[in-house]
């Protein structure tokens, strides 16, 4: 047996699958422009308002644009998650791939592993752009506890990218993902502050919005943010909705 044919016996099915999945997507450049480059641009275009850069009483004298940047955060987890690899994976199916990859070593939990990583670093660079951007553009202040920020980051990308496991694992076709993920997709952007910041919502909204995975998220990495201890409602919240999407999209997940 050749030293080639040697290493591609020893890689394990979910590797393979991953390798495929990545050189596929790189492939589709157009997609990765709405995950990375997207979330900044619309950050930017904000910023570029004169009073969202000045501090606002309203908001406890920070400014709109300080706000923004974990909503960008989450807006590159949103279009990762509902948009791109629900049509990617219900694609497949409709046209029979993954009927073809039952017939291989590979599990219905490698697909979903793999998209989830590709995904996963499409919206790691979309994030560290924003960042980078709020920063040097618009002096928005790092987070002033960047652990907790990152472990709250992680949760808040695990439970998007398991709401969009979901869809893609229901949806017998790529009309019905798209279907499925639009209606999902609008008031998820709500709940994650893209139009209005959670923070400023009144009474019984801004309560019921904490209680979704990117309103209790944008709260918490609002608080990491400055350097605060978030509220421990907003992190079991986001950990209870990390784990329930993540256990149904791999339960529900079928090849055909």
């Amino acid at each position: 047996m050749s030293t080639a044919t040697a290493s591609t016996a020893r890689t394990s099915p979910a590797v393979a699958m991953l390798r495929t999945e990545a050189r596929l997507m790189l492939r589709e450049p157009g997609t990765m422009f709405w995950i990375v480059l997207f979330p900044t641009i619309l950050l930017s275009i904000l910023g570029a308002i004169p009073s969202f850069r000045e501090p606002d009483e309203t908001l406890g004298g920070i400014r709109v644009i300080d706000l923004y940047v974990p909503i960008a955060i989450l807006l590159s987890a949103i279009m990762a998650s509902l948009m791109s690899m629900p049509a990617v994976i219900s694609g497949y199916r409709e046209n029979q791939v993954l009927r073809r990859y039952a017939t291989t070593p590979a599990r219905p939990t490698h697909i979903l592993m793999a998209q989830w990583i590709i995904h996963g670093a499409g919206i790691l660079a979309g994030s560290v752009l924003a960042v980078a951007v709020g920063r040097i553009v618009f002096d928005v202040a790092l987070p002033g506890a960047p652990l907790t920020y990152l472990g709250l980051f992680v949760l808040a990308v695990l439970a998007n990218l398991s709401m969009g496991g979901l869809i893609s694992g229901l949806a017998p076709s790529s009309k019905a993902s798209a279907a499925i993920g639009t209606v999902v997709f609008f008031p998820t952007m709500f709940t994650a502050g893209v139009w209005v910041p959670v923070t400023v919502l009144p009474g019984l909204l801004g309560d019921l919005v904490a209680l979704t995975p990117n309103g209790a998220a944008v709260l918490a990495l609002d608080e990491a943010a400055a350097g605060r201890a978030p509220d421990l409602l907003h992190v079991l919240v986001l950990l209870a909705w990390t784990l329930g999407l993540g256990a149904l999209a791999a339960r529900y997940f079928r090849w055909e």
